[in-house]
């Protein structure tokens, strides 16, 4: 039996594996990533969290989430083995953005990981936390249509009224010829030129 392929014409939706059943066979081991958002934010929390659902070793980075350096997050990433299913404290903890986050979570399935986070109850690995994350990934794409719409509208209607987006011009047409007229001047250099006419 063969499954159809799903695909939205224009969406960046991962993959449709994303949507897929896990083999029968898991590992059930279940791993952890904690990360603080602010200076001086504690971890117990949510290490506490991720220890009560049952992780096995966790993984915690200590720098807030605005350095794109999350050395702990690609250890954690690395330490994955086909099977296991990464534990979040909630989603805000393991992507920045909802694009990020269902790419990193794309990823996952691909390589036969799920994704749970506590806070949301979502859960990769079952059919319906499949479907939320499917959801999302429409919604995100959704979004940025709405947005680049939006911003061609808003150029378009500049336009019409004369506007036009950029730096204003530098040099106009009398200063562009006056450069021509000098540079076959073989005493002068493209930059002495510039520095002439300012």
């Amino acid at each position: 039996m063969t499954t159809a392929s799903l695909s939205v014409p224009g969406c960046f939706l991962p993959d449709a594996d994303l949507l897929a059943a896990f083999p029968a066979v898991r590992s059930e081991i279940l791993i952890g990533y904690a990360r603080v958002s602010t200076r001086g934010q504690s971890l117990d929390r949510q290490i506490d969290a991720l220890t009560a659902a049952g992780c096995r070793k966790i993984f915690a980075d200590k720098k807030s989430g605005k350095n794109a350096q999350r050395p702990e997050l690609k250890a954690c990433h690395a330490f994955l083995s086909p099977g296991d299913t990464l534990v979040v404290p909630e989603l805000a903890r393991y992507g920045r953005s909802l694009a990020d986050l269902i790419t990193m979570v794309g990823d996952l399935r691909r390589r036969d990981i799920g994704f749970t986070s506590l806070h949301e109850k979502l859960d990769t690995t079952t059919p319906g936390g499949r479907l939320v994350f499917h959801v999302f990934a429409a919604l995100a794409e959704f979004i940025r249509e709405l947005i680049v719409a939006g911003t061609h509208e808003g150029l378009a209607a500049a336009r019409a009224r004369g506007r036009t987006g950029g730096r204003p011009t530098v040099v106009n047409a009398e200063l562009l010829k006056a450069a021509r007229d000098l540079l076959p001047d073989p005493g002068r250099s493209v930059t002495s030129i510039a520095s002439c006419l300012g």
